[in-house]
């Protein structure tokens, strides 16, 4: 259940970072939403990751929140805010993937 948690908290990440990106492409007054939205995303994805803490260690819990947190966030931005995709970046994030598998594999 932990991991699902972990999981989650990340996935939160990924959203408080679009949140950053969508509040910087609008100049109107609805980019209040999309700092309200940071924020809301921020507190529930910091509580996963301390509740994950307490059952699972803390440097692998916290790799793999950043670890989800970048990969969601880069392939954000390659599809919704239309940043390039060239070979060494999808390289990169499947390395990185491949780094979160092995740390689920060899946690306990």
């Amino acid at each position: 259940m932990n991991w699902i948690l972990l999981i989650i908290a990340g996935l939160f990440e990924v959203g408080f970072a679009t949140c950053l990106g969508k509040a910087k492409e609008t100049s109107d007054s609805s980019s209040i939403w999309w700092i309200v939205g940071f924020f809301a995303c921020l507190t529930v994805s910091m509580y996963l990751l301390y509740k994950v803490t307490q059952t699972l260690p803390i440097g692998t819990a916290y790799a793999v929140w950043t670890g989800i947190g970048a990969v969601g966030t880069v392939l954000v931005g390659i599809f919704i805010f239309k940043e390039p995709a060239d070979f060494w970046r999808v390289f990169f994030i499947v390395t990185l993937i491949t780094s979160i598998v092995g740390l689920k594999a060899v946690s306990h």
